[in-house]
């Protein structure tokens, strides 16, 4: 029996499983479906790439896209400690201001960005310092690239060269602009959750971590949650919770923990046997982002081939060099049109070429950047495949289903191709790889179908004000709640790791406010 029972050992459980073991007088679990963070892949920034599709991937595969030629998109997730955190590109990104105030001013009581920049400084170690708007001592490393790819610096100087301003810090009084990303790292090595929160507090008495835990279904007594039934090593168990489970499986498998349990839309529970508890829109309203790189090659000065014996020593004896890049070094964020009050799209500036959604490396020096639809309007759903517990979910992510998202797009995709006639980078191109085939809306509306990808930033599945309420208390049902990037009511203008670390620093505090997780009245 432990006080608090945690499902999903990612970026959100991590921070939680930290948090909360915190009090020496509770007990807390934190149970994962993958192992220990021991692939050498993992720390290595460069290296994520390898980990796509295996032992460390939940490797889902999504269904047709109406908006992407009927493609079906493939969408890593990370299967170990630190979850995603310790396969994602290491970006630390915390949205807009205006995504916050959204949230707010819809119903989510407690989130605006005032409210939750706290959160944010509170888990960040960044090393340029503190000030209003970055923390310092937190468990997060947040650093500058100790890569500086020259390559990168002409791609931001080619953005500059387009009439795009200059940003040094994407995270402080203003988002829009080109520059580097700051990234999760520490000493050139990746800092996940798991590095930054769960390790140093592993060694605490009151906490236990069980890893292979496949998470089947919540645990009920009389209409309140009093625990989780799991797989582990070919055998059933039950881990049971004297006070509150929180299901923190992301945005994919939070949604897949509650409709396995009877807590999602009757409609779809009800044809698969499973008893309905609480009719709830579980798994509505997914957003993701949208990306559509273009690439070109160039004679030499990418990230191809860094993977040497020099290089692999430069990295372990001085903490910096080309294994250090995240390889999405640098970063733009833009307004498509007027009238914004904040940008609607991102660029990823990367010296190495990247595409077929990363699952086939490159094989000559070059470079990728392209359009992020970074304020979609496109939702879509995710939804059991089968009542089976391991069996992958149906995921939709619907992009490009409106004419805004659309129009988005081919605005960004127009800016790329101007990107890449600006110098430094217009010299250094030797050929297109991978680019439209002109510039008509048709055709580049063609290219963002053809070879458009998720970005690994799923959202709002559970989202705050249909499923939770504001402090996260799954509605109609005690004892449980959620917190992970599937709460958000709507994903954050860029890279998603970031607002997730900051939900659970933010889910801490609620659940150890001494309030009971139980049932309010009704969605706000």
């Amino acid at each position: 029996m432990y006080d608090y029972v945690i499902v999903g050992a990612g970026s959100a459980g991590c921070v939680l499983a930290a948090r909360l073991s915190e009090d020496p007088d509770v007990k807390v679990c934190l149970l994962e479906a993958g192992g220990p963070d021991t692939a050498p892949e993992i720390h290595m920034p460069a290296a994520f790439p390898a980990t796509f599709k295996s032992s460390i991937d939940w490797d889902l595969f999504g269904e047709q896209e109406p908006g992407m030629n009927n493609r079906r998109l493939y969408m890593p997730r990370g299967k170990t400690l630190g979850g995603s955190s310790s396969i994602n590109a290491m970006i630390y990104i915390r949205g807009n201001r205006a995504d916050y105030d959204e949230w707010a001013a819809g119903g989510a009581e407690g989130w605006s960005y005032d409210e939750v920049l706290p959160y944010f400084k509170r888990a960040e170690n960044n090393e340029r310092g503190e000030d209003q708007f970055h923390g310092v001592g937190g468990p997060l490393s947040v650093s500058d690239s100790r890569a500086n790819t020259p390559l990168t610096d002409a791609l931001v100087d080619a953005v500059a060269a387009a009439g795009h301003e200059r940003n040094p810090d994407f995270n402080g009084a203003r988002q829009e602009g080109v520059g580097r990303f700051q990234m999760t790292q520490r000493d050139g090595m990746r800092c996940s959750t798991a590095v930054a929160y769960l390790h140093p507090a592993m060694s605490r008495p009151n906490l236990e971590v069980i890893t292979h835990a496949m998470a089947q279904r919540l645990l009920f007594d009389a209409g309140r949650v009093v625990g989780v039934e799991i797989s582990r090593l070919g055998e059933v168990q039950e881990i049971r919770a004297e006070r509150e489970v929180i299901v923190s499986g992301g945005a994919y498998h939070s949604p897949v923990i509650l409709m396995l349990s009877g807590i999602g839309p009757a409609v779809d529970l009800e044809p698969m046997g499973i008893e309905v508890r609480h009719d709830l829109p579980v798994g509505h309203g997914l957003q993701d982002h949208l990306m559509a790189n273009l690439n070109y090659t160039v004679a030499d000065g990418s990230l191809f081939g860094i993977v040497t014996p020099e290089n692999i020593e430069l990295l372990m004896s001085e903490h910096r060099g080309p294994l250090s890049s995240n390889i999405a070094e640098g970063a733009a964020f833009m307004r498509t049109r007027p009238g914004l009050d904040a940008p609607d799209m991102q660029f990823h500036l990367a010296p190495s070429m990247f595409y077929d959604e990363g699952l086939t490396a490159p094989a000559q020096h070059g470079f990728a950047f392209g359009p992020v639809v970074i304020k979609p309007t496109s939702r879509g759903r995710v939804s059991l495949r089968t009542p089976m517990p391991d069996s992958k979910p149906l995921v939709l992510c619907n992009f490009l289903d409106t004419d805004e998202d659309r129009q988005c797009v081919i605005a960004g995709l127009r800016i790329a191709l101007e990107v890449a006639e600006q110098e430094p980078i217009k010299s250094l191109i030797t050929s297109a790889f991978s680019v439209p085939d002109g510039d008509s809306d048709e055709e580049l509306l063609a290219f963002a179908r053809r070879a458009g990808q998720t970005v690994y930033h799923p959202t709002s599945t559970c989202a705050i004000g249909s499923v939770v309420d504001p402090e996260l208390r799954v509605y109609g049902v005690e004892g449980l709640r959620v917190a992970d990037a599937s709460v958000m009511p709507s994903v954050t203008r860029g890279n998603t790791n970031a607002p997730t670390i900051m939900i659970a620093e933010k889910a801490a505090d609620l659940i150890r406010s001494g309030r009971p997780a139980g049932a309010t009245a009704s969605a706000v």
